[in-house]
């Protein structure tokens, strides 16, 4: 059975942050996705395979950069089947198009409709404080959530293939896109309501 040695499925899960460093109008992300998974094609396929190969991975695709993780680590287990004669439930081609529309919505809704205003708002009770804490909350509150979605989802992409979609319809994620949300609101009250006492207090000392 073909397997990916380890240091393949590194070599593609650190490429993917480079997904959006090549775009272009006509296919999006296409050259980015081939980037990541260059070296794990190269590993699998040998001479027309291979070209065949670069050719699958070099049609239209456009999804959230964090939620691109478990697409790429569910296409390397599906072409691990593929290379080893196996039959598959969804070729490639189809997996990635069926599923890259819905999770660039969960990806806009979560981490910039979500994660960003909350880590934003976090990190601005520190400023007002004066902190120059206040920077690395913003990136520690924001980089956090999304790196453990590329590493985690990465992993459990590639072990479990196509069914890594139920893995992530359980984690209910555009439900915690909400809670992120009210609870930004709930910050932003409560930063509106310290910033009024704040101004308010120095106005009464002059």
């Amino acid at each position: 059975m073909v397997k990916l040695p380890g240091h393949i499925l590194l070599s593609t899960l650190f490429r993917s942050f480079l997904l959006q460093a090549s775009w272009n109008f006509e296919r999006m992300q296409n050259l980015g996705v081939l980037f990541a998974l260059s070296p794990a094609l190269k590993f699998l396929y040998k001479g027309e395979a291979l070209q065949e190969a670069f050719e699958r991975h070099l049609t239209y695709f456009n999804t959230h950069p964090y939620m691109s993780a478990p697409v790429l680590g569910a296409t390397l287990a599906q072409e691990e089947k593929r290379a080893d004669g196996e039959e598959v439930t969804f070729s490639v081609e189809d997996f990635k198009s069926m599923i890259m529309a819905p999770y660039a919505a969960i990806g806009d809704a979560l981490f910039w409709g979500g994660v960003r205003p909350l880590a934003a708002c976090t990190a601005l009770f520190f400023a007002l404080k004066g902190s120059l804490l206040a920077p690395v909350v913003f990136l520690a509150f924001f980089n956090l959530p999304h790196l453990m979605m590329r590493f985690w989802g990465f992993l459990r992409g590639y072990v479990r293939g196509v069914s890594v979609v139920e893995v992530i319809q359980r984690r209910r994620l555009p439900d915690v896109a909400i809670r992120f949300k009210e609870g930004t609101i709930i910050l932003l009250g409560g930063l509106s309501a310290y910033a009024t006492l704040v101004v308010c207090g120095e106005q009464d000392v002059n």
